[in-house]
């Protein structure tokens, strides 16, 4: 097995969450009966909208301390993190849709996963900087 191998394969898990909720878009509007380009006038397709976008904002920052998290420090852990980020997203995305006020356990899920991924891989390469002295 490639040492990296599990991370590409989150990476490609992460991106299909991230098109079934694009999917999920024309959904609403087809139920809500609004037609593109209109972006609102119905709770349920704005907010299938917002959760849209909103994982569209945290996919760079997810993806590139996954993959910085999996080459510096381990790829099996980077890997479980990039997991529990795409639950976090889902529990996040059909939680908001339903009612906005519940989306908080499924943004935390997913903000901490990325919290570890970010700051466990800037903690890395400053140690592997100061040690080999840049």
């Amino acid at each position: 097995m490639h040492p990296h191998s599990l991370v590409p394969l989150v990476t490609l898990l992460a991106l299909l969450t991230y098109f079934w909720m694009s999917t999920r878009v024309p959904r609403a509007r087809a139920k809500c009966g609004i037609q593109a380009p209109a972006m609102t006038g119905d709770p349920i397709l704005e907010r299938t909208v917002r959760a849209h976008y909103n994982t569209l904002e945290w996919l760079p920052i997810f993806l590139v301390s996954m993959w910085l998290f999996g080459i510096y420090w381990n790829d099996r852990l980077a890997a479980a993190l990039g997991l529990v980020w795409i639950i976090g997203r889902i529990m996040y995305a059909v939680a908001y849709v339903q009612d906005p006020a519940k989306r908080g356990p499924g943004f935390l899920i997913q903000a901490l996963a990325t919290a570890v991924l970010l700051f466990g891989a800037l903690g890395r390469v400053i140690y592997i900087l100061a040690v080999q002295g840049a």
